[in-house]
């Protein structure tokens, strides 16, 4: 972001793609994840109380990958540049990840939970890469922006009274001791993909345009350890 909109995080990636809703860096050939609906209760239905005593949902991830561009890039005479050094600056080196325009996506961030680790991931530059690590500090909550006619992320079809699209709050944890580009990573999938191993089938590469993406606490944990290991 330009210094005088630092106060919050811009999640354009590479793409340009056209959705449902307002433009974003998503994907949005992507199937929308949707909860199942519960049908009408019948008098052989369980009762009510039985119904409010079970658990809330576990999210299946809790590592993700998270996509901004840390370059500059006008777009209706705005800069959406956010990398990780944006995020650094902030106060508290905090700020919201907004701007998620493709349901998956947003999804996604619906099932993050605080505590929660991401891979900030430079897109959109000379050398894409996963650059460090956030915490997610704040849950899911209205995105402000798609109410914003000034804002790039401005959505006309979406509602103060029901509201469309989600943001978390992301702070800073640390760079990781080296950069690790996208080439490394791909050598990595290929390898993985014919001998088997954790990023054989790694969202990067097989949901490449999605802004938000999971990962296995395997995923995680290998691409965490290449910090400490040569390139290839």
């Amino acid at each position: 972001m330009a210094p005088k909109r630092s106060t919050r995080a811009s999640t354009r990636a590479a793409d340009s793609s056209q959705g449902d809703a307002a433009p974003d860096g998503d994907d949005n050939d992507e199937v929308d994840v949707k909860k199942p609906v519960r049908g009408k209760r019948s008098a052989s239905d369980r009762s009510e109380k039985k119904a409010k005593a079970e658990p809330p949902s576990i999210p299946l991830f809790s590592h993700w990958l998270m996509k901004s561009e840390p370059e500059s890039r006008l777009e209706n005479g705005i800069d959406v540049k956010f990398g990780i050094e944006d995020l650094k600056a902030l106060p508290n080196q905090t700020g919201c990840w907004d701007g998620v325009r493709n349901y998956q996506a947003r999804n996604f961030m619906r099932d993050m939970r605080k505590g929660h680790l991401a891979f900030f991931y430079h897109s959109n530059c000379k050398e894409p890469g996963i650059a460090g690590i956030m915490d997610i500090v704040k849950e899911a909550y209205v995105d402000h922006t798609q109410f914003d006619k000034k804002d790039v992320h401005f959505d006309a079809s979406s509602k103060p009274d029901s509201p469309k699209w989600s943001m978390v709050d992301v702070q800073y944890q640390r760079m990781l001791q080296r950069f690790i580009p996208l080439s490394e990573l791909k050598k990595y999938h290929l390898q993985h993909g014919a001998n088997g191993g954790p990023l054989k089938s790694m969202a990067l590469f097989t949901r490449a345009r999605l802004s938000v993406q999971p990962l296995t606490s395997e995923e995680f944990q290998f691409v965490l350890d290449l910090e400490n290991k040569a390139p290839i």
